[in-house]
């Protein structure tokens, strides 16, 4: 008569060396991770070669639209025959102060931000909110081409004398409402700020935003009504990706 088997007997251990189920293997799993635990409440976001390869294509997205449209309506406004002046004779008397180029260049830093805090969805909808808001603004610029108030002086300090001339040879003073500079910071900053991320952080990245808008006036590439324009273009963008979810 065969042995009764034992219901309650323990299993033996299952083999070691074999491989893990075919549903624990996930295709987006980063093959190299860099994260960023303390600036999170909840887990670390790594930063995978799935999130850098959508952040690559949806930024080259974004940089074709805007080079589509920015230098062609600069250069087209500067054949226009009137200029609108939008902006206050007060807003003159904001003092040129070239050590706020280093904030206005600090614009470029948040380009690198997304991927470590955003999924690819996320990335995807801040992508539209970026070049629906680029659209709108080249529309704008081609009805409302505007001047700047401001002259165009080059600082005299040697540190600062041929960054200007750069910045003054590469970017004509039309493309003015709205600032695309907010414009983009605001953007990125937004979606940044709808993930889980510690409040600390957050409060930083909205005084860095504000740090980048004072500088477009300080360093005399923007007036008020461009720097709030491009705040609400941003605004908009970001709460019509969102809400759409598209």
């Amino acid at each position: 008569m065969p042995d009764l088997i034992d219901m309650h007997a323990t299993p033996p251990p299952a083999n070691q060396d074999s491989p893990p189920p075919l549903c624990g293997k996930n295709e987006t799993s980063p093959v190299f991770e860099i994260s960023l635990p303390f600036l999170f409440n909840a887990s670390s976001r790594p930063l995978s070669r799935t999130r850098t390869i959508v952040f690559l294509i949806l930024g080259s997205r974004v940089g074709l639209a805007f080079f589509c449209i920015y230098p062609f309506t600069n250069w087209l406004a500067g054949y226009r025959d009137y200029q609108h002046e939008l902006f206050f004779a007060w807003e003159l008397n904001i003092p040129f102060m070239p050590e706020f180029f280093w904030l206005y260049l600090s614009m470029y830093v948040l380009f690198l931000l997304p991927p470590f805090f955003l999924p690819p969805k996320a990335m995807e909808r801040l992508a539209r909110a970026l070049i629906w808001a680029t659209c709108i603004a080249g529309f704008i610029f081609l009805a409302f081409p505007a001047r700047l108030g401001f002259p165009r002086i080059v600082p005299s300090d040697p540190l600062y004398r041929p960054i200007f001339e750069v910045l003054f040879s590469i970017d004509r003073p039309y493309n003015l409402v709205p600032s695309l500079h907010v414009v983009y910071s605001a953007a990125i900053i937004l979606a940044i700020a709808s993930q889980q991320i510690g409040r600390s952080i957050c409060i930083l990245l909205f005084c860095w935003l504000i740090a980048i808008m004072a500088s477009t006036l300080f360093i005399h590439q923007h007036h008020f009504l461009d720097v709030l324009s491009g705040l609400a273009l941003a605004l908009l963008m970001h709460c019509h990706v969102n809400e759409r979810n598209v």
